[in-house]
């Protein structure tokens, strides 16, 4: 097998073409994902994320390019000889076996005595704290010890990398909110490299060291977490993650890696300049509500007069829509607390949206 010039990499995807007769699923992608990374592929459906998952767990051809795992080169490896395994949507448990048992599964099917299988499933219940559920059949557990089975069985043989195919999402929310800490927490303890395939933009944002977003078979942005949401580079991007303002702005000048702007009813807008947006150039702004401060005063820059169309309470937030004069609405987020109710305003009344420095950023669109 040739060698991939970066050894390092768990998984190197290298120019990798996915078609299915006419139609291409996944369009010229190259991505490393790092050794004891927890990696997330994150898009709606039909982006092609899970296309990509099942081309590095080998239940999908390569139509061009290569995949490499630490260095060697699979793509043409079959499933069963790849040091790879998988957690699959709906788990795939066998009913008839008991927990012990479908744990144990992989590590006979690799050569190993049924006492060394035994012994290793006994770990791997313990690591995901289901010991007491050992002889039980699956049909007597509930959804999520269910998906902690799932994972035991996959992490029992002790492969390089683990993929994760949405295995949350049949979870309720308060289930799949306590599953996000407990998986990374057992990525971390096990120290192989997870990667997981999700739409669930908050799934990605709490669990992952790197996302790829994903949209049309291609990849629309890699990076860490924060830096995906708070420096998006496209509108896909912006608008999938997370909640954002976004506003149509005239470029009028750069100076010293500023941006001066403007949108409409003459509303001035000031931010960092960004690679491929020059003066002249009439693209989009993205700002997240929770960077907005209402206030009744105008502030020297980037305050934006407007009357107050609504509030809506959410919870832990409170979002104010915003008309702006002459100008597009925009949604303002205020944390539930008196120090947030401070800056609320009753609707119909004017007030004007001040953003924090570093919040607007222009979009490549």
């Amino acid at each position: 097998m040739p060698l991939n010039k970066d050894a390092t990499a768990a998984i190197d995807v290298r120019n990798a073409v996915k078609r299915y007769g006419d139609f291409t699923a996944l369009k010229t992608i190259s991505l490393s994902i790092r050794d004891n990374e927890f990696f997330t592929l994150l898009g709606p459906s039909g982006c092609g994320k899970t296309t990509l998952l099942r081309m590095i767990a080998g239940f999908e051809d390569v139509t061009e390019g290569a995949i490499f795992l630490f260095g060697k080169e699979i793509e043409n490896l079959p499933p069963n000889k790849r040091p790879i395994n998988t957690v699959f949507q709906n788990y795939a448990l066998f009913p008839h076996m008991t927990v012990t048992d479908n744990v144990a599964f992989g590590v006979q099917r690799l050569g190993k005595s049924r006492q060394e299988a035994l012994r290793r499933a006994g770990e791997m219940l313990e690591l995901v704290q289901l010991s007491q559920f050992a002889e039980r059949k699956p049909a007597q557990l509930s959804g999520g010890q269910q998906q902690r089975v799932a994972l035991a069985r996959a992490l029992a043989p002790s492969p390089k990398v683990l993929l994760l195919d949405e295995p949350l999402s049949a979870l309720d929310l308060k289930l799949r909110q306590a599953m996000r800490f407990e998986l990374k927490e057992i990525q971390r303890e096990t120290g192989i490299t997870f990667i997981f395939v999700t739409h669930d933009q908050e799934e990605a944002l709490t669990m992952s060291d790197r996302i790829a977003v994903m949209s049309s078979g291609e990849v629309q942005q890699l990076g860490e977490a924060r830096e995906i949401y708070e420096k998006p580079r496209n509108m896909f991007v912006a608008d999938f993650i997370g909640e954002t303002n976004l506003l149509e702005v005239f470029v009028d000048k750069i100076v010293e890696g500023r941006a001066m702007c403007h949108l409409g009813g003459g509303h001035a807008l000031t931010c960092d300049a960004v690679e491929g947006v020059g003066e002249g150039a009439k693209v989009h702004m993205s700002i997240r509500p929770e960077r907005l401060v209402l206030s009744e005063t105008e502030a020297p820059e980037n305050s934006l007069r407007g009357t107050v169309h609504d509030n809506i309470f959410v919870g832990t937030d409170i979002q104010s829509v915003i008309d702006l004069d002459d100008g597009p609405r925009m949604l303002v987020r205020t944390s539930n607390s008196d120090r947030g109710k401070k800056h609320l305003f009753e609707r119909g009344a004017t007030a004007y949206v001040t953003m924090e420095g570093g919040a607007a950023r222009l979009l490549v669109d």
